[in-house]
């Protein structure tokens, strides 16, 4: 008969002992059969080996599972037989479980929940029992050769029950990581062996992933069983929102539940271990999805842009169709892009999601805004609403509707409310930069005279062409004075640096240079009181400037008295085509509290052009190459006999068209011509 209690014991002084203390992980059942299969061998058990390992494989594994401690394993083999101790260190006691007599279901039942691998131990173990000491208490076991007292059956388990190799083939299934459908598979395997073990006629595996389409049939054995049949029906231990349930046509046996319940407990580890895994493969998708879309987002700084980019990205990964609100100024949403999976049905979202759509729609979107969360959308819509939320300011919602079929999980929501912030910052960086770029353009224009002056017998032309950053200001301007005498005065200058302070300093320039040719000061004294102001209020920037004074003495000749303050020399273009460098250098203002700035005369008969413009012309860069001032010059002479504007416009080409990359620094070019 079987004890239940007590302390081991074997039939000979002559044996082999191993002890090992084993952690509490997945690989300690496995450490443990390692360690009885080399005893085993080490005595020439082979007859025992595949029931001592079943039995050490379920002692190991519910200690693993309920206790959480380590584990000593105790192997003891001699001539008669091997006796297994597995011990823990979890707190309370081990609850002596009786074998119930004459195989009642109902106390096999309350058995098979209390411990199932006791269970197998009773059935296959010669002998078995539980052990107590002050820190630790465990189950013990003992296998006898068989013809060496090995005792009988007890009389209350069936005759037809299971063999030790075919439970043991049971438990050791497994799912094919190769196959197509290796849940699936894995599910049918199983069910056709237990099925095959309990003598069931027939059962199926029923299994809902939470994702809304209910429960699906994940294996079916013979004929299913029949609605309000007294089948036997064992739950999957699979987390929530999944749930399942193993159902077997199995006649009474006390060995179908518990065998059942080990399947479904095969199963629902199974199904939980896919399930991660999926999981983990969807968020390293999502992860990726994220980051790509912030990429895409990130490029965009144009407003228009940006909104018509969102819905383009969520659909259809995240939904039917999406559409994005912008609030208007008094806050109520303005639909400002959309999209659908399938474009006929774009014009009947549009009129679902305007203004002038169905109230409940527009005041779920207002309730978004409002609150700041995810909002349901009424009918007809089938979706919800985020809100647009950036540096604290709500700048309108993202709404989007779910698939036919398919609902939102928790995972698409949370993915759809990243998408949402990522959006709006974007729309609100893309804002920011627009309004930068107005800015820019304001103060750049501010910075340069509306209009050139039109003057009988002398030609004026200007082209400015600014940076590739139009956010920032630059310092290249132009300018044409009338002077107290009837002369005009030409101004080309370029204040080092970009942004508001070289913005500031080109403004004072030009200011400064204004209130003193008015008040009449000859040019060079203009120039040290210019320079003077530079270095006392420039905050170390510095300027190069061409000043000239045009006139006419009388004739058809033009009298130029120019002025270069560490400015390139400008080029002379005669009627005739010849071209030259003219000017002397002088010294840039707002470095040296004395400068030099020499003047030089130059005449310009009929037809005659001089061209003034700024290093952004003679360093336009391709690659390692500059434009230069040589190559300007040679554009410059086929332009002989042209009109000042054209001139001006196709030096302008010319200089653009030398590299196809954007103007690493803005181009100021001005031609004055004597007209004939």
């Amino acid at each position: 008969m079987h004890a239940h209690a007590g302390s081991p014991t074997t039939g000979s002084q002559d044996k082999v002992v191993r002890r090992v203390r084993l952690p509490a992980d997945r690989r300690t059942p496995a450490a443990a059969r390692a360690v009885v299969r080399a005893l085993l061998a080490e005595a020439r058990l082979h007859e025992l080996l595949d029931a001592a390992l079943l039995l050490t494989t379920e002692l190991t594994t519910n200690a693993v599972i309920h206790a959480g401690t380590d584990l000593d394993i105790e192997v003891i083999a001699d001539e008669a037989g091997l006796t297994v101790t597995v011990m823990d260190f979890a707190a309370g006691t081990l609850s002596q479980l009786p074998l119930p007599a004459g195989g009642d279901p109902s106390a096999t039942a309350e058995l098979a929940e209390r411990g199932r691998g006791l269970l197998l131990v009773d059935h296959f173990a010669s002998r078995w029992g539980t052990t107590h000491h002050a820190t630790g208490k465990g189950v013990w076991f003992r296998l006898d050769r068989p013809g060496a007292g090995q005792p009988d059956v007890p009389d209350h388990l069936p005759a037809a029950a299971p063999s030790t190799e075919a439970i043991a083939e049971l438990l050791q299934v497994s799912p094919d990581p190769h196959a197509d459908d290796a849940t699936g598979d894995f599910a049918a395997e199983l069910l056709s062996r237990v099925a095959e073990l309990v003598g069931a006629a027939g059962g199926v595996v029923r299994f809902d992933a939470g994702d809304g389409a209910g429960p699906r049939v994940l294996a079916r054995y013979g004929r299913p069983p029949r609605p309000g049949s007294n089948s036997l029906r064992v739950p999957l231990a699979v987390n929530r929102p999944c749930s399942g349930e193993l159902e077997l046509d199995a006649p009474p046996s006390a060995y179908a539940r518990p065998l059942a319940h080990l399947v479904a407990e095969r199963l629902a580890l199974t199904l939980e271990n896919d399930r991660l895994r999926r999981a983990d493969l969807r968020r390293q998708t999502w992860l990726t999805f994220l980051a790509e879309a912030s990429e895409l987002l990130a490029h965009s700084l144009d407003v228009e842009l940006t909104l018509a980019l969102i819905p383009q990205l969520v659909v259809p990964r995240l939904g039917q169709w999406c559409a994005v609100h912008t609030a208007d100024e008094w806050g109520q949403p303005r639909l400002a892009a959309a999209t659908h999976a399938n474009e006929e049905e774009l014009p009947n979202l549009r009129a679902l999601l305007d203004v002038d759509g169905p109230e409940t729609v527009v005041a779920a979107l207002r309730e978004a805004m409002r609150t700041g969360s995810h909002t349901p959308l009424g009918p007809p819509t089938e979706g919800f609403a985020v809100p647009l939320v950036a540096r604290g300011q709500r700048l309108g919602t993202l709404a989007v509707g779910r698939h036919a079929g398919h609902r939102h999980d928790p995972d698409e929501i949370a993915v759809l409310e990243d998408v949402a912030r990522r959006s709006a910052l974007a729309v609100d960086n893309a804002r920011i930069h627009a309004e930068r770029r107005r800015v820019a353009h304001t103060l750049q224009q501010s910075l340069l005279p509306p209009v050139l002056p039109v003057v009988s017998g002398i030609g004026f032309a200007a082209e400015y062409v600014p940076t590739g950053d139009d956010v920032e200001v630059g310092g290249d301007f132009y300018d044409v004075v009338p002077l107290p005498d009837g002369r005009w005065l030409v101004v080309v200058g370029d204040v080092s640096g970009k942004g508001v302070q070289a913005a500031t300093v080109t403004g004072l320039v030009r200011d400064v240079i204004r209130v003193l040719v008015r008040d009449g000061r000859p040019l060079d004294e203009a120039l040290v009181r210019l320079n003077d102001t530079l270095v006392e209020r420039g905050g170390g920037r510095y300027c190069t400037l061409a000043l000239a004074a045009v006139g006419r003495d009388g004739g058809d000749q033009l009298t130029v008295h120019l002025h270069l303050a560490g400015h390139d020399q400008p080029v002379l273009v005669r009627s005739d085509g010849r071209t030259s460098f003219v000017g002397a250098g002088g010294t840039a203002l707002g470095l040296l509290a004395t400068i030099t700035s020499p003047m030089t005369k130059v005449p310009l008969a009929p037809g005659d052009a001089l061209v003034f413009y700024t290093d952004g012309v003679t360093e336009r860069r391709r690659g390692r190459e500059l434009f230069g001032s040589t190559r300007l010059r040679d554009a410059a002479a086929p332009l002989a006999g042209y009109s000042a504007d054209v001139v001006a416009a196709r030096l302008r080409t010319a200089t653009l068209g030398f590299s196809a990359e954007a103007p690493r620094d803005d181009i100021a070019i001005l031609v004055l011509r004597n007209e004939p």
